[in-house]
């Protein structure tokens, strides 16, 4: 048995936070692959070592002095070291990253070295080997990730002794320092879990698991116990903040379950995640997630349903622009394309003008700030009726729809609503389908 055991910036927050991880690691002989993030708040007003850093880098690029906000950093690790009765030499870590700041070092290198210094303590509290990231994990020069060649050195690596790794970065093919997106220790331990075929991929945060709907709207959600890769891709990417959307193809991909929990709670199960889920027994609703500040163009021409390449036409106005599309609602005589309003709120005219210019419409409308709000669940294909519900109890609480979007596998229904109805719609359905 392995377990891949991934922590968050909470867990990771202070001293009693390490004792907490050391804790839990050691109370399963399975959980010998550790993965870990920068430490984080400690308390509402306190800042993240992440974003410390990012801010280190801004104070350098623009030549203000960022010793106050470095001495932070090393403050905190330093603090750390000594709570938790360590002699390792951090100190000679941090002044490594402070002399590279007066060179050039790259935002990415500086950002990174959170994750790093967290990694290099927890490795001494466990006595496990420090693995750095840049060992392993591999970036194309276009970002993206190479999975053979991470899988393939991480298994060369891993010899089943206790190691534990920083999350949140890997390297070019050139050597220099890359990192993911904001949340990205996730996906750091699902690609670790994939590379070496564990059995679990355990993600530990300070929630005790996915929430039925976002616990800043809804007071008190119910936990979700089960649900499947799908149904966590579909919340995460509609705005559920507890794991990075990419966290779930790797582990997806070698069919290996993730269990979320709590590490202020332990013992609670926290949520399963499993490829596939035989049951008859649980509500139609997984959860329900939303966005705020989209943007609606509409085009309107009759007969549009019947013309050919009109929709790759407008799709391809917008990719010219660099816009990613979130949907494409369409009737018979009009297409709807739904962006973020900050992608087009510098190129909106222009594509405005080129879509008059390319396919003469009989009207355009652009609609700002619009709340995408989503129901998920894997038995809504089975149980008739759920459309009705979500619109009569939108209906009943006085709020407009602008848009409707369904997938035919039908595991999710999307709505488009004006932002200030965003919260009044996520409470109204989740006392509709939960409560």
């Amino acid at each position: 048995m392995l377990k891949v055991v991934k922590f968050g910036g909470s867990s990771m927050a202070d001293a009693k936070q390490f004792e907490k991880v050391k804790k839990i690691v050691k109370s399963d002989e399975a959980r010998k692959v550790v993965v870990v993030s920068a430490a984080g708040k400690r308390f509402s007003d306190d800042h993240k070592i992440t974003d410390l850093l990012y801010l280190c880098y801004a104070h350098v690029k623009y030549g203000v002095d960022c010793d106050p906000v470095f001495n932070q950093i090393r403050e905190r690790y330093i603090s750390i070291r000594n709570e938790c009765g360590l002699k390792t030499d951090i100190e000679s870590q941090l002044d490594n990253i402070y002399q590279k700041l007066n060179t050039d070092i790259t935002q990415d290198e500086l950002v990174s070295r959170g994750e790093y210094l967290s990694a290099y303590l927890m490795a001494d509290f466990l006595g496990f080997k420090f693995v750095d990231s840049t060992e392993w994990v591999k970036f194309l020069y276009d970002g993206s990730i190479d999975y053979a060649a991470s899988y393939k050195s991480l298994s060369e690596i891993y010899d089943d002794r206790g190691i534990v790794i920083p999350g949140f970065y890997g390297t070019l093919p050139n050597g220099d320092i890359k990192i993911f997106s904001r949340g990205g220790s996730d996906i750091t331990g699902a690609l670790a879990a994939a590379a070496l075929n564990a059995d679990i991929y355990e993600n530990w945060t300070d929630v005790p698991g996915v929430l039925m709907a976002d616990p800043r709207i809804v007071e008190n959600p119910k936990p979700i116990k089960r649900l499947t890769y799908d149904e966590l891709r579909e919340l995460s990417y509609m705005g559920a903040q507890v794991l990075h959307e990419a966290t779930v193809y790797p582990i997806k991909q070698c069919h290996i379950p993730l269990n979320i929990k709590d590490t202020n709670n332990p013992d609670i199960e926290g949520t399963m995640i499993l490829e596939k889920i035989e049951d008859t027994i649980s509500g139609s609703i997984t959860g329900i997630a939303g966005k705020k500040n989209f943007t609606i163009i509409t085009v309107t021409k009759t007969g549009l349903s019947s013309a050919v390449g009109v929709l790759r036409m407008l799709t391809e106005i917008f990719e010219n622009f660099g816009i990613p599309i979130e949907c494409v609602p369409s009737s018979i005589d009009t297409v709807s394309i739904v962006v973020s309003n900050k992608s087009v709120h510098k190129k909106i005219y222009a594509i405005v003008d080129e879509i008059k210019k390319k396919y003469r419409p009989e009207n355009i409308g652009v609609i700002n700030d619009i709340s995408l709000v989503a129901v998920v669940g894997r038995n809504m294909v089975s149980k008739p009726g759920t459309s009705g519900k979500i619109f009569a109890a939108l209906g009943k609480n006085g709020i407009n729809i602008r848009i409707i979007s369904q997938g035919p596998d039908e595991k999710n229904i999307i709505v488009g609503i004006d932002d200030c109805n965003y919260e009044k719609a996520i409470k109204c359905l989740y006392d509709e389908f939960i409560n």
